[in-house]
């Protein structure tokens, strides 16, 4: 098999810094503060004669993603070492390859598990610095597609261990189970109230697993369980609105399908960066995202996840004014959503509910300019049976058409159902979609409009 062409950008990629995780996690390890480890690095200098005058926000710096000058990534290794007790290189301080993508090409499946495990690790002790970090565009953010995409494979993923160290499936079975439980958690109270539960799993659970010993077959059904609950974990990091920490968690759940060998996961952990393109405007990425996932995953793209890519796709080329190739989407779509059978998806697909389609339908008619079919399919899509936080975003795309169309005082009734759904519900996604849904209530001047959006407004008055 040729390997596909790597996806181009549209633009030259930003610099984006993202926060280091690994050094992060070796400090915690070793015990050391910001301003503690600068002392010594200082220290560790004169010995070279060097005359460093270092403190701890330099150190808060480097944690942040800024790469240290000169000899200094080597005294962190130094001093780390010795504190320590053991080795310590520039790859495991993060400072081996400057420039790359938090996943670096070629990276040994041994070396990305260290790395993922460190980020899990900071993000269960709350760092400011990774919420805080933003997204990556351009060239990092499409090369974890391409990896997963192209050759080379995982040929061997079996780990050496013994005694109790060894994996079993009954652990492989803990993890699917665990991410069922945060997935109905998600959906049921919002990813704030869900991430600090299932990170502090990931660290406490998942991490020793995928470190301990197993042979090739049940390892590929570890990385393919523990890269479902990674996605997940993913899940509830874009609903809290930390963006940049939502795609590295996307990217190493890519990873770890690939590992695993399960291509319909690792598609639909690219339907997730999909999802997560359109909501920052990067259209063209969400198009080019869906056509890698249903190329390569082919034959083990399940009708659910098919649906739900191009519908996606349909959205993003509405958003580019490419109403052909938006409609064309459309119909396959609504193709693959009759071919849908429930007892026959993966566990993961189960958010392609009856009515999902429809409403991302609905999204994609909206921004053509078809108010008479986005409000049928919306309709539809509300009639449907679903859980409440998928009822809360088809009762808000009811509603913004309904505005659209001119007719306040049945969007007022929809928007004060739509907001009695969401209680309960800590997610920053959701309270962004009260936001919009309050002020073109406003807009619209209407008496029962303005009731409703007070309604929106005691809502949001309580904090998350």
């Amino acid at each position: 098999m040729q390997p596909s062409p790597q996806p181009a950008t549209q633009a030259t990629p930003r610099a984006v810094t993202q926060p280091n995780a690994l050094l992060d996690a070796l400090l915690d390890e070793a015990g050391v503060s910001n301003a503690g480890l600068a002392a010594r690095v200082n220290q560790a200098g004169r010995a070279r004669g060097l005359a460093l005058r270092y403190e701890h926000t330099a150190v808060a710096r480097w944690l942040k993603g800024q790469r240290p000058r000169g000899q200094v990534p080597d005294l962190l290794c130094e001093v780390l070492a010795a504190r320590l007790g053991r080795p310590v290189t520039l790859d495991d301080i993060g400072l081996g390859l400057p420039g790359a993508p938090p996943t670096a090409p070629g990276t040994p499946l041994s070396g990305f598990v260290e790395r993922a495990t460190a980020l899990w690790r900071s993000d269960e002790q709350r760092r400011p610095q990774l919420l805080a970090a933003p997204a990556v565009t351009g060239t990092p953010a499409v090369l974890p597609v391409w990896e997963w995409e192209n050759p080379p494979e995982d040929i061997d993923v079996s780990r050496p261990a013994a005694g109790r160290d060894r994996v079993s499936a009954a652990d492989v079975t803990l993890l699917a189970a665990a991410r069922a439980h945060y997935e109905q958690m998600y959906r049921r109270a919002g990813g704030l109230a869900t991430r600090s539960r299932i990170v502090g799993f990931l660290n406490a659970e998942t991490a020793p697993l995928l470190r301990g010993g197993y042979g090739d077959t049940l390892g590929r059904r570890l990385h393919r369980a523990a890269g479902g609950l990674v996605a997940v974990a993913g899940i509830c990091a874009y609903d809290s609105d930390a963006q940049g920490l939502a795609q590295r968690y996307f990217h190493q759940a890519l990873r770890l399908a690939k590992a695993s060998g399960d291509r319909g996961l690792g598609a639909y952990v690219v339907a997730l960066l999909v999802n997560q393109s359109l909501f920052m405007g990067e259209y063209r990425q969400a198009v080019a995202f869906a056509e890698a996932a249903l190329r390569s995953a082919r034959r083990e793209i399940t009708p659910a996840l098919a649906a739900d890519l191009t519908a996606m796709q349909a959205k993003a080329y509405a958003h580019l004014g490419d109403g052909g190739a938006a409609l064309a989407c459309v119909r396959r779509a609504e193709a693959a959503a009759e071919r849908i059978s429930p007892g026959s998806e993966p566990a993961e697909t189960g958010y392609v509910q009856p009515g999902l389609v429809n409403v991302q339908v609905a999204e994609a008619l909206l921004g053509l300019g078809e108010l008479a079919a986005a409000h049928a399919h919306a309709a539809e899509a509300v009639g449907t049976p679903a859980h409440d936080r998928g009822r809360v975003h088809r009762l808000a795309m009811l509603c913004q058409i309904e505005l659209r169309q001119g007719d306040a005082d049945r969007a007022a009734g929809t928007a004060v159902e739509m907001t009695e759904r969401a209680r309960g519900m800590e997610s920053r996604r959701l309270r962004d979609r009260l936001r919009v849904v309050r002020e073109h209530l406003l807009a619209s001047g209407g008496a029962d409009a303005r009731r409703a959006a007070e309604v929106i407004d005691c809502a949001l008055r309580v904090p998350l």
